[in-house]
């Protein structure tokens, strides 16, 4: 008979799968059960395209390009790039657009994204405003195939398909390349069930008069999706939308900037917890609870079980060998860590150092939560 200590064990095991595995399936059988189609249509809506940057004088110039460039009347989009406090020639670059429409709002100290979409939000006038990170390139129908969505007058927000380009080999641009792939799967499935929880920030769009300021110290991708959904409108993904951006291939950039913001989704978590109230909306406060507290908890379910099979591994057989197995694969991701490997063994050590990193960041996140760090401004592509 299995022991309590046994019962622990397998129980942590099934914690720390069920956010990227469980609750996919759950979502699947409730879009199955209860699916709700996205009524797309053609629709050409005025539109303001909002681009912060914080010193961008490598990319603004490609992604301002991208945006003058996109299959859309010309005459129904307004592009305003949000500088906050750039010193790098940022600006400069900007204003050599102005004869071409695009405008530049410039914010002499720097507060970060928050504070600077909430400004450029007063100067929009488009009934959509859409996201764009200054390093995004927008595919040339995005912007029109989102638009679409918003022909259903249930959708408030529409989050696209963000893809990374990276090196082949590169263990950062692979993992963080096979991430978002799952993350707009996820997305995918979401959207037939309900509503989606996490959206990518760097090709959404909303409805403007959804707007509402967001602190500073606040995460706009998690808080104003979530202030969607609590209007009682839905927020959904269209794989047809595609936006491309260069991956972070620096493992410790793409650890810092995953640190970053999984701190400040705790924050929001705080800050937007009427969303976790179960008996006021169930399905989105399940969707939350599993797709970002037990994700953000990982870590402590996975430290728990390795302990536990520890103990266990001194009393039965079984569990000596799963020891092993357990071992092997943080040694594997420790060593591919280490840039040590060959290509080939490299490839095979990807997703075990992504996934050890992920979860050292969610630990770390957490820890800088509980002693109350807040981060509002950070550097691009420098986590």
């Amino acid at each position: 008979m299995m022991h309590t200590l046994e019962y622990g064990f397998f129980v942590l095991l099934v914690l720390a799968a069920y956010p990227l595995a469980g609750y996919p399936l759950v979502v699947w059988l409730v879009s199955v059960v209860r699916p709700r189609p996205v009524r797309r249509g053609p629709h050409t809506p005025s539109v303001t395209i909002l681009i912060p940057a914080f010193n961008e004088a490598d990319c603004i110039a490609r992604c301002v390009e991208n945006k003058l460039k996109l299959d859309y009347p010309r005459d129904k989009v307004e592009i305003i790039v949000v500088s906050d406090a750039s010193d790098d020639g940022t600006d400069e670059i900007v204003k050599g657009y102005e004869a071409r429409g695009v405008k530049l709002l410039r914010r002499e100290e720097r507060k970060g994204k928050a504070a600077g979409l909430n400004a450029a939000i007063r100067h929009a006038t488009g009934d959509i405003v859409v996201f764009s990170d200054a390093n995004s390139e927008f595919a040339p129908d995005a912007l029109r195939l989102m638009m679409e969505n918003f022909a259903d007058p249930e959708v408030g927000y529409v989050t696209g398909r963000l893809t990374l380009r990276h090196d082949k080999g590169n263990t950062s641009g692979q993992g963080s390349g096979t991430y978002i792939r799952y993350e707009n799967w996820l997305r995918a499935i979401e959207t037939r069930a309900a509503s989606v929880i996490g959206v990518n920030g760097g090709v959404d769009a909303m409805r403007r008069e959804l707007y509402a300021d967001v602190p500073a110290d606040q995460i706009t991708d998690f808080v104003l999706p979530l202030r969607v959904i609590a209007a009682g409108r839905r927020v959904v993904y269209d794989s047809r939308a595609a936006s491309t951006e260069e991956a972070n291939e620096e493992l410790d950039s793409e650890f810092r900037m995953r640190v970053r913001v999984a701190l400040r989704a705790l924050r929001g978590l705080v800050y937007m917890k009427a969303a976790l109230n179960v008996w006021r909306a169930p399905l989105p406060a399940f969707c939350i609870f599993s797709h970002k507290v037990l994700r953000y908890l990982s870590f402590v379910f996975l430290l728990c079980a390795l302990l536990v099979n520890i103990a266990l591994a001194t009393q039965r057989p079984l569990f000596a060998w799963i020891l092993v197995a357990h071992l092997l694969f943080y040694v594997g991701a420790l060593t591919g860590l280490s840039g040590r490997l060959p290509a080939a063994l490299r490839r095979l050590t990807v997703l075990p150092c992504y996934f050890v990193v992920s979860n050292a960041a969610f630990a770390v996140a957490t820890l800088r939560f509980a002693r109350g760090d807040v981060v509002a401004t950070w550097r691009p592509r420098a986590g």
